[in-house]
């Protein structure tokens, strides 16, 4: 079973370019990028699939230091003609197996032109320290998540919902039905083989074992990178506790009661953000555009998957039935799926979201989310509260250079003045929870329509 990602356009468009270089298609495991690309050979004439885990696959770049070469012996032996080349996809999967292989990049580039030429990989952070030159400038980098909530509607085949979901402003009577599947899919997480099994059966039942397969997979993957027994206890120990934690920002000094320093834990924590496994999101204290992350300061744990974190803390099973899911694991959950709606939203880089404190000792104002549009910096607040809850907001708006804030909620889509305890006034847009993926175009469609 295949999906309709919304990368496949930047697929299309690269496949189209004429400055087209080989692609490297980034993303943790079991993501679904060998089944996406899978589904983009279906526009070649020709496509020679290649697994760099199998010996037999791999034996061509052990082997030969020509990508001519290499080529030629791939064509004859799939029975394609040489002069094919610019009908053909090369698709080289899990080139992280194979340092040299991330090196020859290059030269399909530089020699092979007319051949497309696509690379997937997991952990390729750690493959890459091997590599003695990286091709940097003759290849390109598309990166893939998990499904977020408008590709699981394309999933589910919810075609009235997904048509819903792409107007803007939202018609307020398709509000019940999409909190609904929301819920379903902030519940689920978005992992292709999650929604596989929940498309066969629809059932949840079978979920936790499937989240406990990948969660290990994830697990074994990362301690084949330690270096020593230190570095895999400690890594062992992050990903056993981290959990716990994703309701706060964290201190790596003694992380989870443990005994270990911060430089051990903040080294394993850099390794498993790499991975995309558990990702640290970092504070900004700017309130005007560009908004640099403080790595001085605490961060927040980002989960690759919301499914795999409700797995983790066995809460699954008390969220089926819940209405407003923003009192799950101490309102932790939805915040947390909102930023892997955005992140997922990244497909030209790995750039992560940043959330706002205050640049004061002592000082608890922390908003969820910032946003840069324009010359603007938005301020994004999660809350299932009225407006007088959003102290920390009130602060951040008081600060900056514009009347534009936006709650996040479980309520309906509306758009309100209102002002600050100390008068200020300021323009509030309320988005619905399923509304995360769109985050991007109400604000332009707010600030371009709304003024005070």
């Amino acid at each position: 079973m295949s999906f309709k990602r919304h990368i496949l356009r930047e697929l299309d468009y690269w496949r189209s370019s004429v400055f087209r270089k080989p692609l490297v298609l980034r993303g943790a495991r079991q993501v679904g990028k060998t089944t996406l690309v899978g589904q983009f050979a279906s526009k070649y004439k020709y496509s020679i699939f290649l697994n760099l885990e199998k010996e037999a696959d791999k034996f061509y770049f052990e082997e030969y230091d020509d990508v001519k070469t290499i080529v030629e012996m791939l064509f004859i032996a799939k029975n394609i003609a040489y002069k094919s080349l610019g009908e053909t996809l090369l698709f080289i999967d899990e080139i992280q197996e194979s340092p040299k292989a991330i090196g020859l990049l290059r030269y399909f580039y530089e020699e092979l032109p007319n051949l497309h030429v696509i690379s997937a990989g997991s952990l390729l952070e750690f493959a890459l320290k091997k590599v003695k030159s990286f091709p940097v400038g003759r290849v390109e980098f598309l990166y893939l998540h998990p499904l977020n909530f408008a590709e699981y509607l394309e999933a589910i085949g919810h075609e009235v919902a997904i048509e819903q979901l792409h107007k803007i402003p939202i018609n307020p009577f398709a509000h019940q039905t999409l909190m609904k599947l929301f819920n379903n899919y902030a519940i689920s997480g978005g992992m292709p083989e999650a929604i596989k099994v929940y498309l066969q059966n629809r059932s949840m039942a079978d979920l936790p074992r499937i989240y406990e397969s990948i969660w290990g997979t994830y697990k074994n993957d990362v301690e084949k990178y330690t270096t020593n027994d230190t570095e895999w206890k400690v890594i062992r120990h992050i990903i056993n506790t981290a959990p716990l934690y994703v309701d706060q920002r964290v201190k790596f000094q003694n992380f989870g009661n443990s005994n270990y320093k911060s430089r051990e834990v903040g080294d394993a924590m850099r390794n498993l953000d790499d991975a995309k496994i558990i990702q640290l999101i970092y504070p900004t204290t700017d309130v005007e555009i560009p908004a640099k992350p403080d790595l001085r300061k605490s961060p927040r744990l980002q989960f690759l998957d919301t499914g795999i974190l409700n797995h983790s803390l066995g809460i699954q099973g008390q969220m089926l039935g819940v209405d407003d899911l923003s009192n799950a694991f101490k309102g932790a959950i939805i915040p947390h799926i909102i930023t892997q709606e955005l992140i997922s939203l990244n497909t030209f880089s790995d750039n992560k979201p940043n959330f706002w404190v205050r640049d004061k000792k002592q000082a608890s104002s922390e908003v969820d989310l910032v946003f840069s549009y324009k010359d603007k910096l938005i301020p994004i607040e999660i809350k299932s509260g009225p407006t007088g809850n959003l102290k920390s907001l009130h602060q951040f708006v008081e600060n900056t250079n514009h009347p534009y804030a936006v709650r996040i909620y479980a309520g309906e889509f509306r758009i309100e003045k209102v002002q600050t305890p100390q008068g200020t006034p300021y323009i509030l847009m309320n988005l619905p929870y399923y509304l995360g993926t769109k985050i991007p175009e109400y604000i332009q469609y707010f600030i371009e329509n709304h003024s005070l």
